[in-house]
């Protein structure tokens, strides 16, 4: 009678290796999140989320529920041998890998990201697939000794882009970019590969499957105006291809890190309908399985209207886009200071530009994370963002009533500094120890680095020295 009380777990990691945990029939999901990280050896896993498999689909589990409302029946007349199937992924993407305190973590995102770019359609980004293939050879091979066929293209391209331009173009030009590399590590490939990636269209990005509202005419557009037209192009597939395909096709939205992006998905092919950065969204609103999302005025857009297979889906779609928003608020910060920080060691150093780790600044950062901070970002000053997230188990969700959010993001200020070393913080990362770890520096200590600058900038004034 005991044996029944337990049930076996098998978690699936990125990098095709498994781990197998044993919890109790009334165990929550936090329960299998303590037996990976004590197995893995981490303090937390940051951008990771456990996930279920349901209808061909990956949801992340709210840690707070029983286990039992994901496997549904089959977990309370389960036996103690067969194990049931979690799988661990990338739940929040990241712009830079420094932001990834664990290199464990960050081995974990980096074979997850290279599983994605596989995958990837976005056909009018080719050259960055070579940039991608070099930057992942160099981390997983080295440098490149000679001439040779030392890879195998369906490892590093997607299979459309070899069908495209022939397995001995990619042969032939690969080890060229490739070679550019010499000397660069392994760590710092992989940092390299994760930046260039975070640029991918399709690639760091999270989808879930829903159908129009109505078989209306398709409207491809980007509502982010500064990007160029190419983004609206459907992948090799005309518009009246498109309408003509509408009943073999179906719609995918993806939560990106910057935003939400809408796809129609036409026998395979993926078209770019819109893409929402999360300023450009007014309004996102579930009711029951009906989703819309109402853009700021500005962009002159209709309301657009989806149904989900289901409330259980609705209900993570919402929490997903809510807590990627928070961690996007809460890290953006920190994100514009790395690029700052890489910008002028570029400058400086051409392709060195990832060097400027800082053993001695771990210790200051043990006691915040990704997770940590996303956590009390919700309820920070900084932003000015409600959310609503209904509680309620499945059965019992009313199906009329609505369920809702709001963005209102206010960017932050830009603050420009001469000569860094007159910022301490700016000043360690630049010359600290060597690299031998990722970085993460929460809201926290962005916040005092820009106290430091603004004392800078202000002394700078009085003296009548331009900063510009």
């Amino acid at each position: 009678m005991r044996t029944l009380q337990k049930r076996q777990v098998c978690i699936l990691l990125p990098n095709k290796q498994h781990l197998d945990c044993t919890v109790r029939v009334r165990a929550r999901g936090h329960e299998v999140l303590n037996s990976v990280l004590k197995q893995l050896g981490v303090g937390e896993l940051q951008v990771f989320g456990l996930a279920v498999l349901r209808d061909n689909e990956y949801f992340f589990l709210d840690l707070e529920q029983k286990l039992s409302k994901y496997f549904g029946k089959r977990w309370k007349r389960g036996s103690s041998t067969v194990p049931f199937i979690l799988f661990l992924r990338v739940q929040y993407y990241v712009e830079s890998g420094w932001l990834l305190l664990s290199s464990k973590v960050q081995q974990l995102y980096y074979t997850e990201l290279r599983q994605k770019v596989l995958q990837s359609q976005s056909r009018h980004q080719e050259a960055l697939y070579f940039q991608l293939a070099a930057s992942a050879l160099q981390a997983e091979v080295g440098d490149l000794e000679e001439d040779r066929h030392y890879f195998l293209p369906e490892d590093y391209f997607p299979s459309w882009l070899i069908k495209r331009r022939g397995r001995d173009f990619l042969l032939q030009h690969c080890p060229v970019l490739h070679m550019e590399l010499r000397g660069v590590s392994r760590s710092q490939a992989i940092l390299q590969f994760i930046k260039e990636a975070s640029s991918l269209q399709d690639g760091p990005v999270t989808f879930y499957r829903m159908r129009q509202a109505s078989q209306t005419q398709t409207q491809t557009v980007s509502v982010n105006q500064r990007n160029p037209p190419e983004y609206c192009n459907c992948n090799e597939v005309d518009s009246q291809e498109v309408d003509k395909k509408k009943l073999r096709s179906s719609t995918l939205l993806g939560v990106a890190s910057k935003g939400v992006h809408i796809y129609q998905e036409v026998e395979g092919k993926q078209c770019l309908l819109y893409e929402f950065s999360w300023t450009d969204i007014d309004r996102l609103t579930f009711q029951g399985s009906r989703f819309e999302i109402s853009a700021v005025g500005s962009l002159c857009l209709p309301k657009l209207v989806y149904y989900t297979p289901s409330t259980f889906h609705s209900k993570h779609v919402l929490r997903h886009l809510s807590d990627s928003h928070r961690l996007h608020i809460n890290n953006r910060d920190a994100v514009s200071y790395i690029q700052h920080l890489e910008d002028m060691q570029a400058s400086q150093l051409h392709r060195e530009a990832y060097i400027c780790d800082t053993t001695r600044l771990t210790h200051r950062l043990q006691s915040n994370s990704l997770t940590s901070s996303m956590s009390s970002c919700s309820v920070a000053n900084e932003t000015t963002t409600a959310w609503t997230i209904e509680e309620e188990d499945e059965e019992d969700y009313e199906e009329d009533k609505v369920t809702e959010f709001e963005l209102c993001v206010d960017e932050p200020e830009e603050f420009l500094v001469d000569n860094p070393a007159e910022v301490p913080w700016l000043a360690e990362l630049l010359h600290g120890a060597p690299a031998d770890g990722p970085l993460m520096l929460p809201y926290s200590y962005w916040e005092a680095v820009t106290v430091e600058m603004k004392q800078v900038l202000r002394r700078k004034a009085d003296e009548g020295v331009s900063v510009d």
